[in-house]
């Protein structure tokens, strides 16, 4: 039986968080903060250590390891992008687009999942293709239908299409390929990550459908989920920026079921839509507010989920 969604998830903890400079040329979420260096790593780290808490006290399993200073690395706290963990013990490793951002793949991150008590039967390392521009940012581009193999994905210069075919051939997923924009100083610009826009938990999709454009491919995405069965909530691009798709379903003690998001994701929804996702699951909500301006990413990109079986 393949499961959706997960009790253990992996995090890494900053240690010297700012604003990637690599990453914001295509990352429109990313915006400056006037603080000092100091200041926004221990306002990152206090909202880091408060996430973790909460997902801890309702059962969530959290494997916690630190950023490496010397390895300069400011968006290590965002690790779905450079590994995913299967059910069947394989791991995929993924090409990134920030040169900066490669050195966040980590052996001894590994080795950290191993101790844990889960076990690594293979690793499909697509990262040579960094070597050709290629990328595929792992489940920050990937949305994964664990359960109706179908994995959703919006191109963008951080999504390659072939590297999307070629993960589905290895990991047995049917791609859903479009492409999703959003508006940059009155023009339309391709969203950096299919999981800004879109979350997929066991019963409902939360996704903004007004980011894609063209009516055929909206069709396609539509219908696929009704196919499946899946609630659809949709949200607005407004929305959308306050971090309203970058959420995560998952399990915690007594096998309760909780909607990770931020604190400024939950203020964006209607009353409307929190009864649509309480009918599913519990709320879990966060403060990320600094997290979220300096890095352009929330909640969900903070949790890498840990679906591989126990040695």
């Amino acid at each position: 039986m393949k499961n959706q969604i997960t009790d253990t998830i992996l995090m890494v903890r900053p240690v010297d968080y700012r604003m990637n400079e690599e990453t914001a040329v295509n990352n429109y979420f990313q915006q400056e903060l006037k603080m000092s260096a100091e200041d926004i790593t221990q306002k990152a780290q206090e909202e880091f250590d408060g996430f973790v808490s909460k997902l801890r006290k309702v059962g969530v399993k959290v494997i916690v390891v630190d950023d490496i200073k010397e390895n300069d690395t400011p968006d290590s706290i965002f690790p779905n992008n450079w590994v995913s963990f299967h059910q069947n013990g394989d791991i995929a490793l993924y090409p990134m687009f920030a040169e900066n951002r490669r050195r966040e793949r980590r052996e001894d991150i590994l080795a950290k999942i191993e101790e844990e008590g889960f076990k690594i039967n293979n690793i499909v390392d697509y990262t040579t293709a960094e070597q050709d521009n290629k990328f595929l940012e792992g489940t920050g581009v990937l949305i994964l239908d664990r359960q109706n193999r179908k994995a959703y994905c919006a191109l963008s210069p951080r999504a390659d299409e072939d590297l999307t075919i070629e993960f589905c051939e290895d990991f047995e997923y049917t791609p859903i390929i479009f492409k999703a924009f959003q508006n940059v100083d009155n023009k339309r610009k391709q969203i950096y990550h299919t999981n800004v826009l879109m979350g997929l938990g066991e019963e409902l999709a939360i996704i903004c459908l007004s980011s894609i454009d063209d009516k055929k491919e909206r069709k396609l995405v539509i219908d696929s989920l009704k196919e499946d069965g899946k609630t659809i909530l949709d949200i607005t691009e407004k929305q959308m920026h306050q971090f309203a798709g970058n959420m995560l379903e998952v399990r915690g003690a007594f096998n309760k079921k909780y909607w990770v998001m931020s604190e400024a994701a939950r203020k964006s929804l209607t009353q409307k839509q929190v009864e649509t996702i309480e009918k599913h699951s519990e709320i879990l909500s966060s403060d990320l507010n600094i997290i979220e301006t300096l890095g352009g990413g929330s909640a969900r990109c903070m949790l890498a989920e840990v679906f591989l079986p126990k040695k």
